[in-house]
């Protein structure tokens, strides 16, 4: 209790740091919300019409209704697309060559789309959306011919499909980032938080002074954690609750079982917080490991890239993250809204992830000065 009691008057008298780690999970949060979004559309574009004709133009209307492509230029050949891209003012470039809608008539119409191959977000949006958008337009042509010809019963596709997408019908990109956002900013704080006690300790010399209490490593470290527990607690809090209120997303599963697990992932990240502070002995290298451990679970944890597209060796280096676990974990009861029998696999590993960090903390965490 002494040791809580320390800890809890040392982070209420350290007011900056307080408020940096109450209002740094806000400010990261609207970032990679209003920021990272993954959805590309109204796509800037330059069209190069040499047909000029009915077909031509319905085909770049149709482009442009869709909502992704804002037709901004028009020019005359293949070659000022190309100018126009490598300008950088559009990443769109759309052709269409002489004859188009005698083409069209004979079946045999083709159009250039032109990519900006620089930027792969553009490259995947672009020529989605343009192969989609160029099937229908084609599928309208054929049906308005075959009804010109009075074959009405032509036009009855022999196949469709029919799609429903579960959990996010609107595909709103906050109903995939903010569980995940939730979970990396979460474990950014509570091993930020934890290393920084202990490096602050050896900083200020009253390390010393803890070394000729008889307290034990293992108390120590539970001394340092139930503090920080509680602080990470309203910063889950306000992220949920921007979350669910600003952002709109739905939280569809049980929050007494989301709050339970995100007492199992804070354990694992302070614990993960003391095992690192082993190893670090001064606030820069606090900073260095910091901006580390958040390259390492922006880009290997699932919280943008899929994890199973990877090599075996980096979903390694990941699955050592307790976030990849706890983001499969907060999509489950936030987005899926299903139960503890859906995700017992990686909330097991996530339990034994903390309790393991706990013991190996305990263990290395020494009480002597180096």
């Amino acid at each position: 209790m002494a040791v809580i009691q320390k800890e809890t008057i040392q982070m209420l008298r350290d007011v900056p740091t307080l408020v940096m780690i109450l209002t740094m999970p806000v400010i990261e949060l609207f970032l990679f919300a209003y920021v990272g979004n993954m959805t590309l559309d109204h796509l800037p574009s330059v069209v190069a019409d040499m047909s000029n004709d009915s077909r031509s133009r319905a085909f770049v209307n149709a482009l442009e209704v869709s909502g992704f492509f804002d037709i901004d230029l028009y020019v005359e050949t293949e070659a000022d697309v190309i100018r126009a891209i490598d300008e950088g003012g559009v990443g769109i470039g759309i052709v269409i060559p002489p004859n188009f809608a005698a083409q069209i008539e004979r079946g045999d119409a083709q159009a250039l789309v032109i990519v900006d191959g620089s930027d792969s977000f553009m490259v995947q949006s672009g020529y989605s959306a343009a192969a989609s958008i160029a099937q229908a337009h084609a599928m309208e042509l054929v049906i308005e011919t075959t009804e010109r010809m009075g074959m009405s019963g032509a036009t009855n596709l022999p196949i469709y499909t029919s799609t429903r997408i579960l959990y996010n019908p609107n595909i709103n990109d906050m109903v995939f980032l903010i569980p995940g956002l939730a979970a990396m900013l979460l474990q950014l704080i509570a091993v930020n938080a934890t290393v920084m006690s202990v490096v602050r300790e050896r900083e200020l010399g009253t390390m010393e002074q803890i070394l000729v209490t008889p307290v034990r490593p293992l108390e120590l470290i539970i001394g340092k954690m139930a503090p920080a527990i509680i602080l990470i607690a309203v910063d889950l809090l306000i992220i949920i609750l921007l979350g669910v209120y600003w952002f709109k997303v739905p939280f569809q599963g049980s929050v007494g079982l989301f709050c339970w697990l995100s007492l199992v992932f804070m354990v694992s990240g302070l614990g993960l917080g003391l095992m690192l502070s082993t190893i670090v002995k001064n606030q820069k290298q606090v900073q260095q490991l910091t901006a580390l451990l958040m390259m390492l679970t922006t880009m290997l944890t699932g919280l943008i890239y899929p994890t199973s597209t990877m090599p075996d060796a980096v979903k390694a280096v990941g699955n050592l993250i307790p976030a990849t676990y706890f983001i499969r974990i907060a999509r489950g009861i936030i987005t899926k809204g299903v139960g503890l029998s859906f995700m017992k696999s990686d909330v097991i590993v996530l339990a034994v992830y903390g309790v393991a960090v706990m013991l190996i903390s305990a263990m290395t965490f020494k009480k002597r000065l180096d």
